[in-house]
């Protein structure tokens, strides 16, 4: 199949303006580490060093956290309606300034600009637009008519989504009236020192957010100080296990967004141009570094040639190249040390007997890349089957027809209805025309026993997720409280689940 050629457009670097140098946000102000360590943060596509960084230490931590809890006085007697105030003015600079922070994003992460241009930004934006439109609403969360916050609030977030994930964490944290110390992820942290200029162009006090910069050992000392109140973690399952040991035993709150290794299901009788799009949004999009990314393909046996025909040929049109080129399909890897797993793990497919595919493409010659790639002849047994690789690897496994109706989906609906045409999935999707099999799809039967949601379910369902949020930032030590068997459960999942 030709392939169309596509001349360069590469965005334009002259809208970002990067300091040689930047320290820790802490009290309001920018300043050097105790210690006066640093690091550099480097551009992925280019090993290009970006910017120097403050290594935040044990001293700097503790300074945070009681910057912190000394705005928390302030910030918690706040009326909703007042904290709303800023909460939108960070929106709306937050959108002024968008294409400033794309071409940010894309260059310390490595993402594509469509990507961080058209979903990550935008997303920041209406996170902040919507908790803004919850700081005054509180009173209807369930625990009772004057609910109180948490405190200081330790964030800690990875470098896939940076700018995104920070919004996810700081935008129900502060409507709810809480404080926040948080650590970007050590290879990503310039969006959030940007954010933090935001901050102050937005007015916001002193101390309500601090900004500190570090590896492992900066997040470690977060989480251990016995000033932080609640701890908020996205990233790997084997430090969210060390979190979860730190805190055991203490009064803090935690929520944990750790790994995971999700499915695209795909039957006999699929639409399968449409499961190919959707397979390829599912483990390609954001460079296949999503902790719900479609990394497991299961495909019944009678369709598995065809559906990996398709699937290859729709590999072979990926684009893979300079981040900032609008035409760009994939970017690079985030870190070496990331590329090195997904290698180790590859090489490990491989030598375990995993049949390794992968299109023709020409890698840069600087940076950290690595080829969209296909797994096929993969087993329970294989390494690859069991860990999540957090890359752009795909594996794909036969399925036996199903000799009683598909079990219904253990993840969220909302979810599970993310198909073709959308530039995410973000869970387990299944692919099927009948509707004798309850795994959701592209397509639905008109005899479905669950009927498409109304716009004032959609609505509802959406104002639940804002009350399970502000719940995760309230004191339980209120009266009145409604907390389900449901909302308990999710004590282990993200704010912005």
């Amino acid at each position: 199949m030709p392939v169309f050629e596509y001349a360069p457009a590469p965005e334009s670097r002259a809208v970002v303006d990067i300091a040689p140098s930047y320290g820790l946000f802490i009290d309001g102000e920018f300043g050097e580490a105790g210690d006066g360590k640093v690091f550099k943060t480097l551009s992925p596509s280019s090993e290009e060093v970006l910017s120097e960084v403050a290594q935040a230490g044990a001293e700097d931590v503790d300074r945070a956290v009681k910057a912190a809890r000394k705005a928390f006085t302030t910030w918690s007697a706040l009326p909703g309606s007042e904290r709303a105030k800023y909460l939108f003015r960070i929106a709306r600079i937050i959108q002024e300034r968008s294409r400033e922070l794309a071409v940010l994003e894309s260059l310390d992460n490595g993402k594509p600009i469509r990507e961080s241009r058209d979903s990550d930004l935008p997303l920041v934006a209406a996170h902040f637009f919507y908790y803004a439109g919850w700081a005054d609403k509180l009173a209807y969360a369930g625990y009772g008519t004057d609910p109180k916050p948490l405190g200081v609030a330790g964030q800690i977030i990875p470098w896939n989504f940076p700018l995104l994930m920070l919004a996810w964490k700081i935008a129900p944290a502060l409507a709810t009236g809480n404080t926040v110390v948080l650590k970007p992820a050590e290879t990503t942290p310039l969006s959030a020192l940007f954010f933090a200029d935001i901050c102050r162009q937005a007015g916001l006090p002193k101390g309500v957010v601090n900004i500190i910069t570090g590896d492992g050992s900066t997040g470690a000392e977060l989480v251990a100080h016995p000033g932080i109140d609640k701890v908020a973690f996205t990233g790997s399952t084997e430090v969210g296990k060390a979190i979860a040991r730190t805190v055991a035993g203490t009064r803090k709150k935690v929520t944990l967004e750790l790994g995971g290794k999700a499915a695209n299901i795909v039957f006999d009788d699929a639409p399968i141009d449409q499961a190919v799009e959707g397979i390829i949004s599912g483990i390609f999009f954001n460079q296949g570094h999503v902790c719900c990314a479609g990394s497991r393909l299961l495909v019944q046996e009678s369709v598995q040639d065809e559906l990996l025909d398709a699937l290859k040929r729709r590999m072979g049109t990926l684009r893979l190249g300079d981040p900032l080129d609008k035409n760009t399909d994939i970017g690079a890897i985030n870190s070496a040390e990331q590329l090195a797993r997904i290698r180790a793990l590859a090489d490990a497919g491989e030598a375990e007997g995993a049949e390794r595919w992968a299109p023709a493409c020409e890698l840069p010659s600087s940076g950290y890349w690595f080829a969209p790639t296909l797994f096929t002849g993969v087993t329970q047994a294989h390494r690859i089957a069991r860990e999540e690789i957090f890359g752009r690897c795909c594996r794909c496994s036969p399925s036996a027809p199903p000799k009683r109706p598909w079990p219904r989906p253990t993840t969220r609906r909302t979810d599970c209805r993310r198909a073709s045409g959308r530039r995410r999935v973000r869970a387990s999707c299944g692919w099927r025309t009948s509707s004798g099999r309850a795994s959701c799809g592209p397509t639905r039967s008109t005899s479905s026993t669950r009927p498409p949601r109304s716009a004032a379910t959609r609505s509802r369902d959406t104002a639940a997720k804002a009350v399970v949020t502000a719940w995760r930032h309230i004191s339980p030590e209120q009266p009145n409280r409604r907390a389900s068997a449901a909302s308990e459960k999710e004590s282990a999942t993200d704010e912005a689940a």
